[in-house]
């Protein structure tokens, strides 16, 4: 088997420790089983700094895209009107689960590389009174921005509106209070910066919203309210779960605090990024974000010349033990390269002599 680092977005380069998690084969219905899964269940309702009076968490099988299938299914019925905001493919995409649904909806949508602007969404919600849920991607992994999750929620606070975070590559990496932001539907993914495996995602909702959300899923697979009734009576997941992927998840929730917690894998993931965006500035590579609109997840740059062959770069950097990740529909030709998972400062290093390296760049 070949040997080398993801720098990606996730899937991700996991520990050898949640690897081996999968080693073991579990049974749905064991009751051993059940508590890995109720555990996960009470774990991240603490990182999300949610108690379980107010908030209750839903596991989902899937890729995470599955997970926000389930609430837009679930929390938006046919008499409600959402407000998408997109400037990535994943908020588009979340427009075109509206589409499918059959939801009524408006979508807001800026360039990639700008944030949601307030002033234009307040307009939008003082005339369009019918909208009764806003959604918005976190940290849209098209580009690495960070999206403005304070000022939405005070939108969304101020004209009493459903709030719906995408947070897939941002839970877990970076401090997300959800009872502070006001936060209805968090929704986030096993292999990102928990840093488990792919195969399930999770809701981390408000009880009183998804109670009140009986009868609305026009699916059986993706109804987010049966599945968190029949988790909530011991654990058991309704269909087949992807148990090897939950084991992994909750060994990697250990080694999160293990870590340090959030903050430490926070100021991991930042110190990677920031020596990637300098090294790579040095070696001709410009961001296609600015630093301020910067999230530390996942950064794109922009190819430094014409004649940039992203494909024998690719090879080249894989070759020598790390993948890298190609654009996703920018403006102009890009890739990207992800500093969450097992990466390490060491790591960030030696990706960035390889790159110098194939650039001709000389060290004095």
């Amino acid at each position: 088997m070949n040997s080398y680092k993801l720098l990606t977005p996730g899937p991700l380069t996991t520990t050898g420790s949640v690897k081996e998690e999968m080693l073991f084969d579990r049974c749905t219905w064991d009751n051993d089983y059940k508590i890995i899964t109720q555990k996960i269940r009470a774990k991240l309702l603490e990182l999300a700094g949610a108690g379980k009076e107010e908030y209750t968490t839903v596991l989902m099988p899937g890729s995470g895209t599955f997970a926000v299938e389930a609430v837009m299914n679930t929390a938006i019925s046919d008499q409600d009107k959402v407000l998408i905001l997109t400037n990535g493919a994943y908020g588009e995409r979340i427009v075109k689960m509206a589409q499918y649904i059959g939801l009524a909806f408006r979508e807001y949508s800026v360039a990639y590389n700008e944030v949601p602007d307030e002033e234009e969404i307040r307009m939008i919600l003082k005339e369009d009174p019918d909208i009764t849920h806003v959604v918005m991607v976190h940290c849209e992994t098209t580009t690495g921005i960070l999206n403005p999750i304070e000022m939405i929620s005070k939108l969304s606070k101020e004209f009493g509106k459903t709030l719906i975070i995408d947070a897939m590559s941002s839970f877990g990496g970076m401090g997300i209070s959800v009872p502070d932001l006001g936060i209805d539907y968090l929704i986030s993914s096993a292999n990102k910066c928990i840093q488990g495996v792919p195969g399930f995602g999770f809701v981390i909702a408000k009880i009183d919203k998804l109670i009140a959300c009986e009868g609305n899923s026009r699916s059986l697979s993706l109804d987010l309210y049966d599945q968190w009734k029949e988790m909530n009576k011991d654990g058991k997941w309704r269909y087949t779960s992807p148990t090897h992927a939950v084991a992994a998840f909750a060994k990697a929730l250990d080694e999160l605090d293990e870590e340090g917690g959030i903050p430490a894998r926070f100021s991991r993931y930042q110190n990677n990024n920031r020596i990637l965006r300098e090294r790579l500035k040095e070696a001709g590579f410009e961001t296609y974000l600015s630093e301020e609109k910067q999230s530390p997840i996942i950064t794109a740059f922009r190819f430094p010349n014409e004649d940039f062959n992203f494909e024998h770069f690719y090879t080249y950097v894989k070759e020598r033990g790390y993948v890298l990740y190609p654009g996703k529909l920018t403006d102009e030709p890009t890739f990207r390269i992800g500093n969450i998972g097992d990466i390490h400062e060491e790591d960030i290093e030696e990706v960035c002599a390889i790159i110098e390296t194939y650039m001709g760049v000389v060290k004095i």
